[in-house]
């Protein structure tokens, strides 16, 4: 994990590293993502700013600590797209991007 400095505050023993760290973990779950578009999140211009920020995930100091870089990463870069915010409340856009991360996490059977 990345070292925290002495003087950094640290919110519920953790810290802000850590939390962004899990928090943009979690937006490669379409359900999640889904869930986030219910609530309205996607239409905040402060939320959409905070998924900006979260871009520094994608420098290769950030994206090691990552345990699925490539659809984290990917749904971070979906993320800035409006369209792509608008749309994800669709039950078949999530369950096709359900379907899509499944096929992409187990491979191919070679005979």
């Amino acid at each position: 994990m990345a070292a925290s400095s002495p003087e950094e505050p640290h919110y519920g023993g953790f810290s802000r590293f850590e939390l962004e760290l899990e928090f943009v973990q979690c937006l490669a779950n379409p359900g999640y993502l889904s869930y986030l578009a219910m609530q309205k999140q996607f239409e905040k211009p402060e939320f959409v700013a905070y998924l900006g920020y979260l871009q520094y995930f994608r420098a290769p100091r950030y994206s090691k600590y990552l345990h699925h870089p490539g659809p984290t990463l990917r749904t971070l870069e979906l993320l800035q797209n409006e369209r792509f915010r608008r749309e994800i409340i669709n039950p078949e856009l999530v369950n096709q991007l359900m379907i899509q991360g499944q096929r992409n996490a187990v491979p191919d059977k070679k005979d």
